[in-house]
C-alpha cells in the first residue's frame, strides 16, 4: 500500500523522456465465451450492446458478430493508424484468437509489433480452479509459439484469480506480467517463489469505457481524457517521469467514430517532444537493467 510513495524513482527512460507511452491493443475476438468453445453461454462483456446477459446454452448471433467486427474490421483498422505513423504498439494477444486469425498474427510480426500473451482464453479466471489454470497458461504458451514463432515475453491475463499471480511467476518464466493497476512505474513482486516484474496497465485510459456505464459516450470524451492524462503526466516529467498506459479493443475503437478521435490523440503526442514511445517489453527490458532486483 505505500509503494514509492513520495521519492519515486528516476526512470532514466531513453533520451531523457519526460513520459513513457504505451499503447496496447488487446486482440480477442474468437477467443469469448460461446457454447462453440465449450462454455456454458454466450459472451457479455466489452461490446456494444452495453449490460448484456449471457444466454445459456445457445448462441448470442448479435453479440458474436459485434466481435467478429474486431477481427474482420477493426484490427486492420488499428493497423493502420499505428504503421502510417510508426508508433510502436503491444498486443495482448488471446492464444485462441491468435489460432483463427493467422494472417492478422503474421500483419503483427511484420510491423514489429511486440504480441505479449493474454491467456489461452478471453473468459473469467476468478474461480478456475488453480490446475485448469496453469493448463490454459501451458496451452496459451505453445499455441503463442506455434503462430509466432517465439514464446511470449509478457504476460497479461485481465479476469484474473487469486492463484495468477503465483502461476505466472512460478510457471511463466516471463519478462513481464502487466496484471496490475497499482502504479505508474513498473515494480518488482517478491510474494512467490520466483521475483515477477509488473508493468502495470490501465482500465481508464481505456475505450474499453465505451462499453461499460459511465464510460465514454463520444470519441471527443475519450480523446479529452487521454489529453488530460498525458498532459499532466508530461507537465510531472520535469521532475518525476513515469509512464502512459492507453488501452484499445479491436472491437471498440475500431468503429470510425472512436478511431478518429484516437488518430487525433496519436498525431497531438507525435508532435511533442520527449516522450518515448515503447513496446511494453521494451520498458520491462529497460527496468530490468536499471533497477534489478
Amino acid at each position: 500500500m505505500v509503494g514509492y510513495a513520495d521519492q519515486p524513482p528516476q526512470p532514466k527512460w531513453p533520451n531523457s523522456a519526460r513520459v513513457a507511452v504505451q499503447f496496447v491493443i488487446n486482440y480477442e475476438e474468437g477467443g469469448e465465451n460461446n457454447v462453440l468453445h465449450g462454455n456454458p453461454g454466450s459472451e457479455a462483456f466489452l461490446s456494444e450492446i452495453v449490460g448484456a446477459q449471457s444466454y445459456a446454452n445457445t448462441r448470442h448471433y448479435n453479440m458474436e458478430s459485434i466481435y467478429e467486427f474486431g477481427s474482420r474490421a477493426g484490427f486492420w483498422r488499428l493497423h493502420r493508424l499505428f504503421t502510417d505513423r510508426q508508433i510502436p504498439v503491444t498486443i495482448f494477444a488471446v492464444a485462441m484468437a491468435m489460432q483463427r486469425n493467422q494472417y492478422a498474427v503474421d500483419a503483427m510480426l511484420r510491423a514489429g509489433w511486440e504480441i505479449a500473451s493474454h491467456g489461452y482464453r478471453w473468459i473469467d479466471y476468478q474461480f478456475m480452479s488453480e490446475q485448469h489454470e496453469l493448463e490454459h497458461l501451458q496451452n496459451a504458451i505453445a499455441i503463442h509459439e506455434q503462430t509466432t514463432g517465439n514464446k511470449p515475453q509478457g504476460f497479461y491475463l485481465g479476469r484474473t484469480s487469486p492463484n495468477t499471480h503465483r502461476i505466472t511467476a512460478e510457471h511463466g518464466n516471463f519478462v513481464y506480467s502487466a496484471d496490475s493497476y497499482a502504479d505508474e512505474l513498473p515494480y518488482w513482486m517478491t510474494d512467490h517463489a520466483n521475483p515477477l516484474l509488473m508493468v502495470p496497465y490501465t482500465l481508464d485510459a481505456n475505450e474499453m469505457r465505451f462499453a461499460t456505464p459511465q464510460g465514454f459516450n463520444s470519441g471527443d470524451q475519450f480523446y479529452a481524457y487521454l489529453k488530460d492524462s498525458f498532459d499532466l503526466l508530461y507537465e510531472e516529467g520535469l521532475t518525476a517521469p513515469k509512464m502512459m498506459s492507453i488501452g484499445l479493443h479491436c472491437r471498440l475503437v475500431g468503429r470510425p467514430g472512436r478511431a478518429a478521435a484516437l488518430a487525433r490523440f496519436l498525431d497531438y503526442i507525435t508532435d511533442k517532444d520527449n516522450i518515448w514511445l515503447a513496446r511494453r517489453v521494451d520498458i520491462a527490458n529497460h527496468w530490468r537493467n536499471h533497477f534489478p532486483l
